[in-house]
């Protein structure tokens, strides 16, 4: 079972839309441009406080060795 997790290796801010991005098998720019568009349709604040409260939710990727 697939697991979503914040990126370590594809991270502009906090890393959910390169975790995304891998968990959806998309590219993370993609994500990027989707969320940037629904920001600017819905209103900044809701999708920052989403932002916000999905990089404290999601766990980080544990490292492999």
């Amino acid at each position: 079972m697939k697991k979503m997790y914040l990126s370590r290796d594809d991270k502009k801010i906090n890393g959910f839309c390169g975790g995304l991005g891998e968990y959806l098998d998309l590219d993370s720019t993609l994500i990027r441009l989707i969320f940037l568009l629904l920001g600017i349709a819905t209103g900044v604040l809701p999708m920052l406080i989403f932002y916000i409260i999905a990089g404290i939710v999601v766990p980080v990727k544990p490292e492999t060795p």
